[in-house]
C-alpha cells in the first residue's frame, strides 16, 4: 500500500482499513480499494498485489467471508463481507490504532 507520494503506509494498517470499509457494506476487491482511496481523499492507493493477499488472509482467519455475485456493470465479481468474528477483530484493531496514533501525536507534540 502506498500513500499519494509513493511512500509506504504503516505496516498492519491495511487489515484495519479493509475491515473498516467492509463494516458499511459488502464490496468486491476493486470497490474496497476505491473506497479506501475515496475516504482518504486520494491519499492512499492499494494495488492488487497488496489487496488480494490481505483479503485471502482475512478470509482464512474468518474475519471476512466471500461469495460470487455481479458488480454494477454486470461482471462476475467476488464480494467480501465482514463476519461477526471480523466485527470483533475490527474493534481490537481500532483500539490498537487509536493507542498508536495517540502515542505518535504525543511524540510529535512534545519533541
Amino acid at each position: 500500500m502506498k500513500d499519494a507520494r509513493g511512500g509506504s503506509v504503516l505496516q498492519g494498517t491495511l487489515d484495519l482499513l479493509i475491515l473498516r470499509v467492509l463494516k458499511r457494506e459488502p464490496l468486491h476487491g476493486w470497490g474496497i480499494a476505491d473506497r479506501i482511496k475515496q475516504y482518504s481523499q486520494q491519499a492512499l492507493s492499494i494495488g492488487e498485489g497488496s489487496l488480494y493477499p490481505a483479503l485471502y488472509r482475512l478470509e482464512a482467519r474468518g474475519w471476512v467471508a466471500s461469495e460470487w455475485g455481479h458488480s454494477d456493470n454486470k461482471r462476475r465479481a467476488k464480494f467480501y463481507r465482514l463476519t461477526p468474528k471480523g466485527r470483533k477483530r475490527l474493534e481490537v484493531e481500532q483500539a490498537n490504532w487509536d493507542r498508536v496514533a495517540a502515542a505518535i501525536a504525543g511524540v510529535l507534540r512534545h519533541a
